[in-house]
């Protein structure tokens, strides 16, 4: 048994990076170029997203994992062929 020193990932972690992988698979079975472009719109979400919001607002981390699971079911669907970006004000959400 080894003793490992990572911490221990939240529920809610754990349903993100969930999220994240799930965007990483469903955009394997695109073309290549909207692969990369998929790639490129997830990775900037979720980076901006984790510098942006308030990790204690739970309220708005869950409504953004319920839209993203929205958006990842329309992505697996085949006749969904790329990814658009939403802009949000996350400067209210801040210590809401």
């Amino acid at each position: 048994m080894s003793t490992s020193t990572k911490p221990r990932l939240s529920g809610m972690q754990k349903q993100v990076l969930a999220l994240y992988r799930g965007f990483l698979r469903a955009a394997r079975t695109k073309t290549p170029h909207e692969r990369s472009r998929i790639e490129a719109i997830v990775s900037e979400e979720f980076r901006r997203n984790s510098s942006q919001v308030d990790r204690k607002n739970f309220l708005y981390i869950e409504y953004l994992l319920r839209r993203g699971k929205k958006q990842l079911d329309q992505l697996k669907s085949p006749d969904t062929v790329g990814l658009s970006t939403l802009n949000v004000d996350v400067s209210r959400t801040k210590g809401s």
